[in-house]
């Protein structure tokens, strides 16, 4: 039996927002800043306590940032406003409730009387054999420690094993998917365990095998085709294997088949190749296109068949929102650079809803892409400007530490960054931290009596 939490007894509307990332934080702070002392109240909901800024994964991973700065906590900065830690399972409009399941305790009914739907997007993964058992994501900041852990983990196992077999499946690392989030993630961690084999007797660096696999002609589509030309020479400049136009067949029990016929064995394989709308919506009486993405109109109101759906708006990864300076048709890129500026808008217009005004449209140019490959190497496409090496890099740092939520995270990622400058980056695996008590339970085991 669900518990109805929190019902509108003191008259005031009640916003619920579902999600805590871009959309969700952005769109709860601009509520914050905007609403009149007692106009509404405001209840976020996300199944994490923190908003995690996904850009910065490539770089925690490596060891240049602190991973808990890239990380912003949501009830240190909506003080004032309902933080409900738990997951979204359904929404009826029609009653005007969402089903929440917290980690603990009954499930949860909560009503609204506007309600902004912001639940992002999931992995896009497909019925590749093998893939459910051992694929690595990389779209959360723990996936990115446990990848850092991994990949300093494998080099352990290579360092202390004879057979040279064992020793190239430790070493191979295949990452699947050519977007941003594959690229700078393999640029990254390629860079960092390029950087650790200086530690290791008997490694060396010719002993790494990084292969990215792109089932497109291109990597990183987001760019111009001249730049994301110059990053695969980049990359295989490196001795990172591009392969485009391929796919992943299967990875059974770490045995990689490729559609191009190649097969080898790797311990590693990470999984970046696309995202899709969170299938949660599926589960709710809204307006969905083909994609599984909330019907928008260009003020961020969801649009149904007869028209604008009262008290309901989407934006970010979730919602297909038009691009008024795009081609007709067009819909926004699923980007940071989209969600934090529609959730500005959308906050304003909230407000303006519960005061009988008018909403207002979201446009905006995309301004460009930047895109980190490796310590002091990128490529841009800003402004139809094409920037390559330091100073694309010097670019993307500074674009994304601008973007990142609140001056305190801010200041501690160029902390990070300067301390750089004078001590090279840490190179430890914590992977045991991921099961902290497999040392106690084997002290605790009885031992057999004779």
């Amino acid at each position: 039996m669900s518990e109805l939490r929190g019902p509108r007894s003191d008259g005031r509307p009640r916003i619920l927002v579902l999600g805590g990332g871009y959309v969700g934080l952005y769109t709860a702070l601009r509520l914050k800043k905007k609403l009149r002392r007692g106009e509404a109240q405001v209840t976020v909901v996300d199944p994490r306590s923190y908003m995690t800024y996904q850009p910065f994964l490539p770089e925690a991973a490596a060891g240049s940032l602190e991973p808990r700065h890239v990380v912003v906590s949501l009830r240190r900065e909506l003080r004032g406003l309902e933080v409900i830690n738990g997951r979204v399972t359904g929404v009826s409009h029609h009653d005007r409730t969402v089903s929440v399941t917290p980690e603990v305790g009954a499930p949860l009914s909560l009503p609204y009387d506007h309600l902004v739907v912001a639940l992002g997007s999931v992995a896009r993964t497909l019925p590749v054999p093998g893939l459910k058992e051992v694929g690595i994501g990389f779209k959360q900041v723990e996936e990115a420690i446990a990848l850092r852990n991994h990949v300093l983990e494998m080099l352990d196992v290579a360092a202390a094993v004879d057979d040279p077999d064992l020793r190239a499946r430790a070493l191979t690392f295949v990452f699947v998917g050519g977007g941003y989030a594959g690229t700078e993630a393999i640029a990254e961690l390629e860079d960092m365990a390029r950087a650790a084999t200086r530690y290791y007797d008997g490694l060396r660096e010719s002993d790494l095998r990084f292969v990215l696999v792109e089932a497109s002609a291109r990597i990183l589509p987001e760019v111009r085709p001249e730049m994301g030309v110059y990053t695969v020479e980049q990359l295989r400049s490196r001795g990172i294997e591009v392969r485009l136009e391929t796919r992943l067949e299967s990875c059974v029990d770490g045995e990689v088949e490729l559609s191009d016929g190649t097969r080898m064995s790797a311990d590693t394989v990470v999984w970046t190749a696309g995202v899709k709308a969170n299938p949660v919506l599926l589960d709710t009486d809204l307006p969905l296109d083909e994609d599984g993405r909330l019907r928008c109109t260009a003020t961020l109101q969801v649009l149904g068949e007869d028209g604008v759906t009262d008290g309901v708006w989407g934006a970010g990864d979730c919602a297909a929102v038009p691009d008024l300076t795009g081609e007709p048709g067009a819909f926004c890129s699923p980007s940071a650079q989209h969600a934090v500026r529609q959730a500005r808008v959308l906050g304003d217009n909230i407000v303006a809803a519960l005061r009988g005004e008018a909403p207002a449209e979201y446009r905006h140019r995309h301004v460009g892409s930047v895109a980190s490959l490796g310590l002091h190497k990128g490529v841009a496409d800003v402004y139809g400007v094409k920037v390559k090496g330091l100073p694309a890099w010097v670019m993307h740092r500074t674009y994304h530490m601008s973007r990142m939520p609140t001056f305190n995270r801010k200041v501690r990622i160029v902390l990070d960054w300067t301390l750089a400058l004078f001590f090279r980056r840490e190179l430890v695996a914590l992977g045991r931290l991921q099961n902290p008590r497999a040392e106690f339970e084997a002290a605790a085991q009885e031992r057999p009596t004779d």
